[in-house]
């Protein structure tokens, strides 16, 4: 496929102090088996050579702009979605990485089923090593209440999809007691417009999770996450039977992850508080009983 003067998709590349990072990112941009896209990255004004590392491509279609997030990657995104050329808009952390054939997959899988968002699962790294995969989404409507009540089953690097609708629902919220689960706000909204999904079974992007998810991180994002899923679900109409119960067990699910999230950093205390949080919130999570067995007797060894 030639380059043409409009790209047929933008690749929006929200950046800060990665610039070893992004040069792979980047890479693995150029190496995709289509042309005709853009990158725009939304540099978070880096005091690292970040700058360096885009120019050093020589590539015409990287286009780096200097933006101030002010802690919020939603408004880098927002940004670089205001600025994007194309129809389609794909999104790309600078700490990940995507596969050669990633757009031209999405693509096809667009152009074949008319979906409005295209997905695909992730391989997740940490520390150089494969430690797991996210899951395969479901085609198809997507449904808000699997998505409340089930788990966030997308992710901004492990999707493309139409920007009209993106302008249609606002973008990204920006709203500070929704940063680290800007995205999962996003796809409820979504939702409610009633989109097509079409999944892509293929590992056509690499996720990478940090250690340095510290006490604080993990907290803000499971109450930022708790307030996601009250605000989504108190909007939730009509109601049906088994929403409340559903509900309850998935703000259970939550609260349990972070405490896993804590237990895996040696906190052991926080951890056991979530995982007794989590019964207390529905007393039918089995795990979350294992857990704080096995927190108490770690403790107490």
């Amino acid at each position: 496929m030639t380059e043409s003067a409009q790209p047929h998709v933008s690749v929006v590349i929200p950046t800060y102090n990665q610039a070893d990072f992004l040069r792979a990112a980047l890479d693995s941009v150029r190496q995709q088996t289509i042309s005709d896209w853009e990158a725009v990255i939304i540099n978070n004004n880096s005091d690292d050579h970040t700058v360096e590392v885009v120019r050093s491509f020589d590539e015409s279609r990287f286009r780096v702009v200097d933006f101030h997030n002010h802690g919020i990657i939603a408004a880098s995104r927002n940004k670089g979605i205001e600025l994007a050329q194309s129809p389609w808009i794909a999104f790309l952390d600078s700490d990940d990485l995507w596969r050669p054939e990633k757009l031209e997959r999405c693509l096809a899988a667009a152009e074949s089923t008319g979906a409005d968002l295209i997905c695909h699962p992730e391989v997740i790294v940490r520390n150089g090593r494969t430690v797991g995969r996210t899951q395969t989404a479901p085609s198809g409507r997507l449904d808000i209440r699997r998505l409340l009540f089930d788990g966030n089953f997308l992710s901004p690097t492990g999707v493309v999809v139409r920007g009209t609708l993106l302008e249609q629902v606002g973008g990204f919220s920006e709203d500070p007691d929704y940063v680290t689960v800007e995205d999962f706000d996003l796809w409820l909204r979504l939702a409610r417009h009633g989109i097509e999904v079409a999944s892509v079974d293929v590992l056509l992007a690499q996720f990478t999770l940090h250690d340095a998810s510290a006490t604080t991180r993990t907290d803000v994002h499971l109450a930022n996450g708790l307030r996601a899923m009250a605000d989504h679900y108190a909007e939730l109409m009509p109601a049906r039977p088994m929403d409340a119960l559903r509900y309850r067990r998935a703000r259970a699910c939550l609260i349990y992850g972070a405490g896993r999230n804590h237990a895996k950093a040696g906190r052991r205390g926080a951890a056991l508080r979530h995982f007794l949080r989590a019964v207390c919130t529905f007393p039918l999570l089995l795990r979350a009983y294992v857990a704080a067995v096995v927190a108490v007797a770690i403790a107490g060894r």
